[in-house]
């Protein structure tokens, strides 16, 4: 595979998660003896190991098992190759970032994570990257807890001149959202991005309140929002899914935005994130420049992994 500048990051960013997957991995392989039980038993342990979590290692080392049988495979090497291809699998279909448009209103996108996930900052690249294919973008800043969101928000709707609605502290979020797609009905805007509060998922007052914004843009405009963004930190590994189980009770999520896969010895949790939640993996982050988000690819995700 050609190394494009973000597949070389991704390579690098999964460094971590990598080191500790390939030592072994490449010991179960590396020999001549044939494709065995023991074999898979230890591909298991390293999986596991791996955070790619049981539940998911298990299903893997079931279909591989099943297809090694059905195709005759006894090399190591072919079987290594039937690894990644079940973990590209795993994936479900290719869930490439949407376009994000839509016919005859603005597009309007909710994005929501717990504290400290990157959720502002995935905000604020998303908007740049629309504004810079020639969208009009427009920011709610219904994060009204936290000064700080605000201020971060406002730094990337000037970068990317986009305009961006907001109240005092500590305000109704609901009614943030409610103004923000008042006004983006108004000023004809292609797209909306609305950024909430960070919140602890075991918090059931915080996730009643994200519920509301749901249901207020709803009511502004019909069948918005179109795109739920989910932001998971990628070093919380399992943990992050059960947070995002919490989340998907609440929001209608409809993609996953995974960040900080740079720092990380965790990433083999992206593998369970579709099969766990049903929920596509649509962008993920290996950095703080704005081309360090990216749509997500399975098969370039698996070959950095593995590489």
């Amino acid at each position: 595979m050609a190394e494009t500048g973000f597949f070389s990051k991704l390579k690098q960013g999964l460094g971590k998660t990598r080191s500790g997957l390939l030592g072994s991995v490449k010991r179960i392989f590396s020999g001549s003896d044939p494709v065995s039980d023991s074999m898979f038993d230890a591909l298991e342990e390293s999986l596991i190991s791996a955070d790619i979590g049981v539940a998911t290692t298990l299903q893997i080392i079931e279909d591989m098992r099943v297809r090694a049988k059905a195709e005759g495979i006894v090399e190591p090497q072919r079987l290594y190759q039937l690894l990644k291809d079940e973990m590209a699998l795993m994936f479900g279909e290719e869930a490439t970032a949407s376009e994000w448009r839509h016919e005859g209103a603005p597009h309007v996108m909710l994005i929501a994570g717990v504290n400290g996930s990157g959720k502002t900052t995935t905000a604020g690249k998303i908007a740049f990257k629309l504004a810079g294919q020639g969208r009009k973008v427009l920011l709610g800043a219904a994060d009204t807890f936290r000064a700080a969101a605000l201020e971060q928000l406002s730094i990337w709707a000037e970068r990317a001149k986009a305009d961006i609605i907001h109240h005092q502290e500590g305000a109704d979020p609901g009614a943030v959202a409610y103004d923000t797609i008042d006004a983006a009905i108004a000023r004809n805007s292609d797209n909306v991005i609305i950024d909430t509060a960070g919140r602890l998922h075991t918090k059931v007052n915080l996730m009643e309140e994200l519920k509301k914004v749901q249901r207020v843009v709803g009511k502004r405009l019909p069948g918005a929002p179109h795109e739920v963004l989910l932001v998971l930190d990628a070093t919380t590994g399992q943990n992050g899914l059960q947070q995002a189980q919490q989340f998907t009770d609440a929001l209608a999520v409809t993609g996953i935005v995974l960040t900080k896969l740079d720092g990380t010895a965790k990433g083999g949790m992206a593998v369970a994130i579709h099969k766990q939640l049903g929920i596509p993996i649509k962008l993920i982050g290996v950095g703080e420049g704005v081309d360090d988000l990216q749509p997500f690819d399975a098969r370039q995700f698996v070959e950095a992994l593995f590489d």
